[in-house]
């Protein structure tokens, strides 16, 4: 329910004990390259059925945050196009709606060689305050690419749970805006999940916090509005994820514990050595 968001100040972090991430528009500016992807993808091809040019706006309505698949389905239902499901096996040259979504895998995986991506420096600095602190993190990520992104970004050695797409598709839990895979990072890291915060951008995301019994719902505001977010259920909105170091301060302070050194908090995360090959990825 629509409520009157915390301001980032004044936010009570003294019982969150975990902190489940999103990846895409959270940790790093992936969503960027998920947007330059799927329009890769579907400007021609909408083009060539003669419907509504794609737009950044369809990305945010129909996209964002969603399993890669249904993103498909999702922008095609808004311009009355049909077509076959086919098979996760197909083409990307097909045009169904599992070949669509391979060739937007093949269009990400283009456009992370070509563009790379480097985390928020921001958010770089509230994950190392808030490890330092001594909270468990997570990465909770529709993206069946979140371990490649994760280390192109340098931050693979952050997260020893990282439920993503691959996972979900695996152990069959449903996608975003459902609370499961979050629910999951939380029994990952051994938490009840009113110990732990839900750190989203996305529409989807954030409907998935609200709709779990969770600690927080922190919304990062990289587009879709604050305005929104707070409808869908975001207890904090913020433009950047270091306006929660003060309170994340207070809440040390209240627990006794020793507060991170300022200078190790904001250090840039440690380079990855080994990358891994990009999979395919959702949204």
């Amino acid at each position: 329910m629509p409520h009157s968001p915390i301001a980032p100040e004044a936010a009570d972090l003294s019982a969150i004990r975990g902190y489940l991430f999103d990846l895409d528009g959270v940790l790093t500016p992936t969503a960027v390259v998920h947007m330059h992807a799927w329009s890769r993808l579907f400007t021609p091809f909408l083009e060539a059925h003669g419907a509504k040019p794609y737009s950044d706006d369809d990305y945010f309505a129909y996209i964002d945050g969603k399993p890669r698949y249904d993103g498909v389905r999702s922008l095609l239902a808004s311009r009355g196009i049909v077509v076959d499901e086919g098979e996760v096996t197909d083409a990307p040259s097909a045009d169904t709606v599992h070949g669509l979504g391979n060739r937007k895998n093949d269009a990400f995986n283009a456009t992370l060689a070509e563009e790379g991506v480097e985390a928020y420096p921001a958010s770089v600095a509230f994950l190392d305050a808030v490890t330092r602190a001594g909270a468990k993190v997570a990465v909770v990520s529709s993206s069946k690419n979140a371990p490649s992104v994760l280390a192109a970004a340098g931050l693979a050695d952050r997260f020893e749970v990282v439920v993503d797409g691959a996972v979900a598709a695996r152990e069959g839990l449903p996608g975003k805006p459902e609370p499961d895979t979050f629910e999951r990072a939380a029994a990952l890291l051994g938490l009840d999940t009113t110990d732990c915060a839900v750190v989203e951008d996305a529409e989807s995301g954030v409907k998935a916090g609200a709709a779990g019994e969770f600690g927080i719902v922190i919304g990062v505001d990289r587009g879709v509005g604050r305005e929104a977010l707070r409808e869908l259920g975001a207890d904090v909105i913020v433009d950047e994820l270091d306006e929660l170091l003060p309170a994340l301060d207070r809440a040390i302070a209240a627990s006794g514990t020793d507060a991170p050194d300022a200078d190790a908090a904001s250090a840039p995360p440690s380079p990855t050595t080994s990358p891994s090959t990009p999979r395919e990825d959702p949204s």
